[in-house]
Protein backbone atom coordinates (compact mmCIF):
# COMPACT_ATOMS: atom_id res chain seq x y z
CA UNK A 1 0.00 0.00 0.00
CA UNK A 2 2.75 2.47 0.92
CA UNK A 3 4.62 1.77 -2.29
CA UNK A 4 1.43 2.30 -4.27
CA UNK A 5 0.79 5.64 -2.59
CA UNK A 6 4.34 6.72 -3.26
CA UNK A 7 3.98 5.96 -6.95
CA UNK A 8 0.70 7.89 -7.01
CA UNK A 9 2.35 10.96 -5.50
CA UNK A 10 5.16 10.71 -8.03
CA UNK A 11 2.64 10.82 -10.84
CA UNK A 12 0.93 13.86 -9.35
CA UNK A 13 4.14 15.81 -8.73
CA UNK A 14 6.46 15.33 -11.72
CA UNK A 15 9.99 16.48 -11.25
CA UNK A 16 10.97 19.74 -12.94
CA UNK A 17 14.44 19.70 -14.42
CA UNK A 18 16.60 22.49 -12.99
CA UNK A 19 17.43 25.26 -15.39
CA UNK A 20 20.96 25.15 -16.76
CA UNK A 21 23.56 27.51 -15.43
CA UNK A 22 24.66 30.60 -17.35
CA UNK A 23 27.87 29.79 -19.21
CA UNK A 24 30.60 32.43 -19.28
CA UNK A 25 33.93 33.00 -21.00
CA UNK A 26 36.58 35.26 -19.45
CA UNK A 27 38.97 36.96 -21.88
CA UNK A 28 41.80 38.76 -20.08
CA UNK A 29 45.58 38.60 -20.44
CA UNK A 30 46.08 38.84 -16.66
CA UNK A 31 46.13 35.47 -14.87
CA UNK A 32 45.33 37.27 -11.61
CA UNK A 33 42.28 38.99 -13.10
CA UNK A 34 41.06 35.72 -14.64
CA UNK A 35 41.43 33.93 -11.29
CA UNK A 36 39.67 36.67 -9.31
CA UNK A 37 36.81 36.97 -11.78
CA UNK A 38 36.42 33.19 -11.88
CA UNK A 39 36.17 32.98 -8.07
CA UNK A 40 33.55 35.74 -8.00
CA UNK A 41 31.46 34.11 -10.70
CA UNK A 42 31.67 30.58 -9.33
CA UNK A 43 30.53 31.82 -5.90
CA UNK A 44 27.07 32.09 -7.46
CA UNK A 45 25.46 28.78 -8.41
CA UNK A 46 23.67 30.39 -11.38
CA UNK A 47 26.96 30.58 -13.32
CA UNK A 48 29.72 28.37 -14.63
CA UNK A 49 32.98 29.22 -16.36
CA UNK A 50 32.96 27.47 -19.72
CA UNK A 51 36.24 28.86 -21.10
CA UNK A 52 39.04 31.36 -20.51
CA UNK A 53 41.39 33.06 -22.98
CA UNK A 54 44.36 35.40 -22.74
CA UNK A 55 43.83 37.24 -26.03
CA UNK A 56 40.92 38.16 -28.27
CA UNK A 57 42.37 35.95 -31.00
CA UNK A 58 42.41 32.95 -28.63
CA UNK A 59 38.82 33.71 -27.66
CA UNK A 60 37.68 33.64 -31.30
CA UNK A 61 39.40 30.27 -31.78
CA UNK A 62 37.80 28.87 -28.62
CA UNK A 63 34.33 30.06 -29.62
CA UNK A 64 34.42 27.70 -32.59
CA UNK A 65 34.44 24.80 -30.12
CA UNK A 66 32.48 26.01 -27.08
CA UNK A 67 29.12 27.74 -26.68
CA UNK A 68 28.70 30.42 -24.02
CA UNK A 69 26.02 32.92 -23.00
CA UNK A 70 28.23 35.91 -22.16
CA UNK A 71 31.85 36.87 -22.78
CA UNK A 72 33.65 39.06 -20.22
CA UNK A 73 36.14 40.96 -22.35
CA UNK A 74 39.13 43.10 -21.39
CA UNK A 75 40.12 45.80 -23.88
CA UNK A 76 43.88 46.01 -23.18
CA UNK A 77 45.52 42.76 -24.29
CA UNK A 78 48.39 41.56 -26.48
CA UNK A 79 47.69 41.22 -30.19
CA UNK A 80 44.90 43.23 -31.76
CA UNK A 81 43.26 43.77 -28.37
CA UNK A 82 39.64 43.40 -27.34
CA UNK A 83 38.28 46.65 -28.76
CA UNK A 84 39.34 46.11 -32.35
CA UNK A 85 38.07 42.52 -32.49
CA UNK A 86 34.65 42.96 -30.87
CA UNK A 87 32.80 42.48 -34.20
CA UNK A 88 34.77 39.27 -34.87
CA UNK A 89 34.07 37.97 -31.36
CA UNK A 90 30.35 38.68 -31.72
CA UNK A 91 30.30 36.92 -35.08
CA UNK A 92 32.03 33.85 -33.63
CA UNK A 93 29.93 33.87 -30.44
CA UNK A 94 26.74 32.52 -31.99
CA UNK A 95 24.33 34.75 -30.06
CA UNK A 96 26.40 35.26 -26.92
CA UNK A 97 26.58 38.79 -25.53
CA UNK A 98 29.81 40.67 -24.81
CA UNK A 99 30.28 42.55 -21.53
CA UNK A 100 33.35 44.77 -21.28
CA UNK A 101 35.25 44.51 -17.99
CA UNK A 102 38.23 46.79 -18.40
CA UNK A 103 40.12 49.62 -16.74
CA UNK A 104 39.33 51.60 -19.91
CA UNK A 105 35.57 51.22 -19.42
CA UNK A 106 34.72 54.18 -17.20
CA UNK A 107 31.25 55.62 -17.79
CA UNK A 108 31.46 58.10 -20.61
CA UNK A 109 34.96 56.98 -21.64
CA UNK A 110 35.62 57.03 -25.37
CA UNK A 111 36.74 53.38 -25.39
CA UNK A 112 33.40 52.39 -23.87
CA UNK A 113 31.43 54.34 -26.46
CA UNK A 114 33.39 52.64 -29.23
CA UNK A 115 32.86 49.20 -27.66
CA UNK A 116 29.10 49.69 -27.29
CA UNK A 117 28.91 51.09 -30.82
CA UNK A 118 30.52 47.90 -32.13
CA UNK A 119 27.96 45.70 -30.43
CA UNK A 120 29.04 45.13 -26.81
CA UNK A 121 25.95 44.70 -24.61
CA UNK A 122 27.28 46.35 -21.44
CA UNK A 123 30.45 47.63 -19.80
CA UNK A 124 31.92 48.23 -16.38
CA UNK A 125 35.33 49.43 -15.16
CA UNK A 126 37.73 46.83 -13.77
CA UNK A 127 39.31 47.95 -10.48
CA UNK A 128 43.01 47.75 -9.90
CA UNK A 129 44.69 44.62 -8.52
CA UNK A 130 43.67 44.04 -4.91
CA UNK A 131 40.61 46.32 -5.17
CA UNK A 132 38.02 43.79 -6.36
CA UNK A 133 35.66 44.45 -3.46
CA UNK A 134 32.21 43.08 -2.68
CA UNK A 135 30.42 45.95 -4.43
CA UNK A 136 32.19 45.23 -7.72
CA UNK A 137 31.20 41.55 -7.55
CA UNK A 138 27.60 42.44 -6.69
CA UNK A 139 27.24 44.81 -9.64
CA UNK A 140 28.98 42.46 -12.07
CA UNK A 141 26.83 39.45 -11.15
CA UNK A 142 23.70 41.58 -11.37
CA UNK A 143 24.65 42.71 -14.88
CA UNK A 144 25.43 39.15 -15.96
CA UNK A 145 22.07 37.90 -14.69
CA UNK A 146 20.33 40.70 -16.59
CA UNK A 147 22.05 39.55 -19.81
CA UNK A 148 20.90 36.01 -19.03
CA UNK A 149 21.24 33.06 -21.36
CA UNK A 150 21.88 33.35 -25.07
CA UNK A 151 18.90 31.16 -25.91
CA UNK A 152 16.62 33.48 -23.91
CA UNK A 153 17.70 36.49 -25.97
CA UNK A 154 16.26 37.48 -29.34
CA UNK A 155 18.68 36.01 -31.90
CA UNK A 156 21.01 38.36 -33.71
CA UNK A 157 19.51 38.84 -37.17
CA UNK A 158 21.29 36.92 -39.89
CA UNK A 159 21.83 38.86 -43.09
CA UNK A 160 19.57 37.44 -45.78
CA UNK A 161 19.90 38.58 -49.34
CA UNK A 162 16.68 40.04 -50.66
CA UNK A 163 15.64 39.08 -54.15
CA UNK A 164 15.66 42.71 -55.26
CA UNK A 165 14.28 45.63 -53.31
CA UNK A 166 11.26 46.22 -55.47
CA UNK A 167 10.51 49.74 -56.66
CA UNK A 168 12.18 52.53 -54.67
CA UNK A 169 10.21 55.64 -53.89
CA UNK A 170 10.75 58.88 -55.75
CA UNK A 171 12.44 61.63 -53.75
CA UNK A 172 11.47 65.33 -53.99
CA UNK A 173 14.05 67.64 -55.56
CA UNK A 174 13.43 70.61 -53.24
CA UNK A 175 16.00 71.72 -50.70
CA UNK A 176 16.09 69.85 -47.41
CA UNK A 177 14.39 71.51 -44.46
CA UNK A 178 15.52 68.94 -41.87
CA UNK A 179 17.91 65.98 -41.92
CA UNK A 180 17.13 63.26 -39.34
CA UNK A 181 19.50 60.30 -38.91
CA UNK A 182 18.89 57.12 -36.91
CA UNK A 183 21.47 54.44 -36.05
CA UNK A 184 22.29 51.69 -33.58
CA UNK A 185 24.94 48.94 -33.56
CA UNK A 186 27.88 50.06 -35.69
CA UNK A 187 26.34 53.49 -36.08
CA UNK A 188 29.24 55.57 -34.78
CA UNK A 189 31.50 54.33 -37.58
CA UNK A 190 28.74 54.71 -40.18
CA UNK A 191 27.99 58.26 -39.00
CA UNK A 192 31.67 59.22 -39.27
CA UNK A 193 31.81 57.83 -42.82
CA UNK A 194 28.60 59.66 -43.73
CA UNK A 195 29.70 63.06 -42.41
CA UNK A 196 33.16 62.82 -43.97
CA UNK A 197 31.42 62.73 -47.37
CA UNK A 198 28.80 65.38 -46.54
CA UNK A 199 29.43 69.03 -47.54
CA UNK A 200 30.43 71.31 -44.63
CA UNK A 201 27.15 73.20 -45.12
CA UNK A 202 23.76 71.86 -46.14
CA UNK A 203 21.66 74.76 -44.81
CA UNK A 204 19.38 72.57 -42.68
CA UNK A 205 19.31 71.44 -39.02
CA UNK A 206 20.49 67.89 -38.35
CA UNK A 207 19.06 65.53 -35.74
CA UNK A 208 20.77 62.28 -34.72
CA UNK A 209 19.33 59.43 -32.67
CA UNK A 210 22.01 56.85 -31.84
CA UNK A 211 21.24 54.01 -29.42
CA UNK A 212 23.60 54.61 -26.50
CA UNK A 213 23.13 54.91 -22.72
CA UNK A 214 22.84 58.42 -21.28
CA UNK A 215 26.30 58.56 -19.60
CA UNK A 216 28.01 58.18 -22.98
CA UNK A 217 26.15 60.86 -24.92
CA UNK A 218 28.44 63.78 -24.13
CA UNK A 219 31.50 61.84 -25.35
CA UNK A 220 29.58 60.66 -28.41
CA UNK A 221 28.49 64.23 -29.24
CA UNK A 222 32.06 65.47 -28.93
CA UNK A 223 33.39 62.69 -31.19
CA UNK A 224 30.62 63.25 -33.73
CA UNK A 225 31.25 67.00 -33.81
CA UNK A 226 34.89 66.41 -34.74
CA UNK A 227 33.98 63.90 -37.47
CA UNK A 228 31.15 66.06 -38.82
CA UNK A 229 33.05 69.39 -38.63
CA UNK A 230 29.96 70.98 -37.09
CA UNK A 231 28.72 72.19 -33.76
CA UNK A 232 27.21 69.13 -32.08
CA UNK A 233 25.23 69.23 -28.84
CA UNK A 234 23.26 66.79 -26.73
CA UNK A 235 19.71 68.06 -27.19
CA UNK A 236 17.86 69.84 -24.40
CA UNK A 237 14.13 70.47 -24.39
CA UNK A 238 13.28 73.71 -26.23
CA UNK A 239 16.75 74.05 -27.82
CA UNK A 240 16.37 75.82 -31.19
CA UNK A 241 17.13 73.97 -34.41
CA UNK A 242 19.73 75.91 -36.41
CA UNK A 243 21.12 75.25 -39.90
CA UNK A 244 24.07 72.83 -39.87
CA UNK A 245 24.00 72.36 -36.09
CA UNK A 246 23.66 68.74 -34.96
CA UNK A 247 21.44 67.90 -32.01
CA UNK A 248 21.90 64.41 -30.55
CA UNK A 249 19.13 62.60 -28.69
CA UNK A 250 20.02 62.20 -25.01
CA UNK A 251 20.16 58.62 -23.77
CA UNK A 252 17.10 59.00 -21.56
CA UNK A 253 14.63 60.72 -23.94
CA UNK A 254 13.40 60.61 -27.53
CA UNK A 255 14.33 63.58 -29.71
CA UNK A 256 11.45 65.08 -31.71
CA UNK A 257 10.90 68.45 -33.39
CA UNK A 258 8.21 71.02 -32.65
CA UNK A 259 7.18 74.26 -34.35
CA UNK A 260 7.29 77.27 -31.97
CA UNK A 261 6.88 80.97 -32.83
CA UNK A 262 7.76 80.59 -36.49
CA UNK A 263 10.81 78.40 -35.82
CA UNK A 264 11.56 74.87 -34.67
CA UNK A 265 12.86 73.54 -31.36
CA UNK A 266 13.85 70.19 -29.90
CA UNK A 267 11.04 68.40 -28.11
CA UNK A 268 12.20 65.71 -25.67
CA UNK A 269 9.73 62.90 -25.02
CA UNK A 270 9.77 59.99 -22.56
CA UNK A 271 6.78 57.87 -23.59
CA UNK A 272 7.22 54.14 -24.33
CA UNK A 273 7.44 53.14 -27.99
CA UNK A 274 6.70 49.82 -29.67
CA UNK A 275 10.39 49.12 -30.41
CA UNK A 276 11.23 49.43 -26.70
CA UNK A 277 14.20 51.67 -27.53
CA UNK A 278 15.21 54.71 -25.49
CA UNK A 279 15.99 56.88 -27.33
CA UNK A 280 13.96 55.76 -30.34
CA UNK A 281 14.22 56.82 -33.97
CA UNK A 282 10.44 56.59 -34.40
CA UNK A 283 9.39 59.88 -32.70
CA UNK A 284 12.18 61.75 -34.49
CA UNK A 285 11.17 60.51 -37.96
CA UNK A 286 7.45 60.94 -37.29
CA UNK A 287 7.74 64.52 -36.05
CA UNK A 288 10.13 65.41 -38.90
CA UNK A 289 7.51 64.33 -41.43
CA UNK A 290 4.65 66.05 -39.61
CA UNK A 291 6.48 69.38 -39.31
CA UNK A 292 8.53 69.51 -42.54
CA UNK A 293 6.54 67.40 -45.03
CA UNK A 294 8.34 66.98 -48.34
CA UNK A 295 11.36 68.90 -46.99
CA UNK A 296 12.01 66.19 -44.36
CA UNK A 297 14.77 63.70 -45.17
CA UNK A 298 15.46 60.66 -42.98
CA UNK A 299 18.55 58.45 -43.05
CA UNK A 300 18.55 55.03 -41.41
CA UNK A 301 21.92 53.44 -40.73
CA UNK A 302 23.15 50.12 -39.34
CA UNK A 303 21.37 48.66 -36.33
CA UNK A 304 19.56 45.71 -34.82
CA UNK A 305 15.77 45.41 -34.81
CA UNK A 306 13.11 47.61 -36.42
CA UNK A 307 13.39 50.94 -34.62
CA UNK A 308 12.56 53.71 -37.08
CA UNK A 309 10.08 51.69 -39.15
CA UNK A 310 6.92 53.25 -37.71
CA UNK A 311 8.38 56.75 -37.79
CA UNK A 312 9.55 56.26 -41.38
CA UNK A 313 6.01 55.31 -42.39
CA UNK A 314 4.72 58.59 -40.95
CA UNK A 315 7.54 60.59 -42.52
CA UNK A 316 6.84 59.10 -45.97
CA UNK A 317 3.07 59.51 -45.58
CA UNK A 318 3.68 63.26 -45.13
CA UNK A 319 5.71 63.46 -48.34
CA UNK A 320 9.20 63.06 -46.88
CA UNK A 321 11.87 60.57 -47.94
CA UNK A 322 14.10 57.97 -46.28
CA UNK A 323 17.53 56.78 -47.45
CA UNK A 324 18.71 53.39 -46.11
CA UNK A 325 22.17 51.91 -45.65
CA UNK A 326 22.88 48.81 -47.74
CA UNK A 327 23.55 45.35 -46.32
CA UNK A 328 27.19 45.09 -47.36
CA UNK A 329 28.29 48.17 -45.41
CA UNK A 330 26.16 47.50 -42.28
CA UNK A 331 27.48 45.99 -39.06
CA UNK A 332 23.92 44.71 -38.45
CA UNK A 333 21.40 44.97 -41.27
CA UNK A 334 18.25 45.15 -39.18
CA UNK A 335 16.85 48.69 -39.04
CA UNK A 336 17.61 49.54 -42.70
CA UNK A 337 16.30 46.18 -43.87
CA UNK A 338 12.95 46.70 -42.11
CA UNK A 339 12.43 50.01 -43.91
CA UNK A 340 13.53 48.59 -47.26
CA UNK A 341 11.22 45.57 -46.96
CA UNK A 342 8.32 47.88 -46.07
CA UNK A 343 8.84 49.74 -49.35
CA UNK A 344 9.64 53.05 -47.63
CA UNK A 345 13.18 53.69 -48.96
CA UNK A 346 14.09 56.08 -51.77
CA UNK A 347 17.65 54.71 -52.04
CA UNK A 348 19.76 51.84 -50.67
CA UNK A 349 23.49 52.53 -50.57
CA UNK A 350 26.58 52.84 -48.30
CA UNK A 351 26.94 55.89 -46.01
CA UNK A 352 29.27 57.88 -48.27
CA UNK A 353 26.88 57.55 -51.21
CA UNK A 354 23.93 58.48 -49.00
CA UNK A 355 25.86 61.68 -48.16
CA UNK A 356 26.22 62.43 -51.86
CA UNK A 357 22.48 61.92 -52.36
CA UNK A 358 21.81 64.32 -49.48
CA UNK A 359 24.21 66.85 -51.06
CA UNK A 360 22.26 66.66 -54.32
CA UNK A 361 19.35 68.35 -52.51
CA UNK A 362 21.43 71.17 -51.06
CA UNK A 363 23.18 72.64 -54.08
CA UNK A 364 26.52 71.90 -52.37
CA UNK A 365 29.28 69.68 -53.75
CA UNK A 366 29.88 66.47 -51.75
CA UNK A 367 33.32 65.96 -50.21
CA UNK A 368 35.64 63.80 -52.24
Amino acid sequence: MERGLARSRDRQEPRIAPRRRIRLMIVDDSMVARAVLSRMIESDSDFEIAAVAGTAEDAIDALHAVRVDTILLDLEMPGAGGLKLIPDIIKAAGGARVMIVSSLADEGAEHTVRALAQGAADAMPKPGTGRFNGRFAEVMLSKLKALGRADDQPPLPEPIKLQGFGPLRAMPAEHIGLLAIGASTGGIHALATFFQALPPRIGAPILVTQHLPAPFMSVFARQLGVAARRETLVAEDGMPLLPDRILVAPGDAHLAVEAVNGGYVANLLNHPVSSGCMPSVDPMFASAGEEFGTAALGVILTGMGKDGLEGAATLVANGGSVLAQDEESCAVWGMPRAIIEAGLASAVMPPEKIARRVASRTGEEPCK
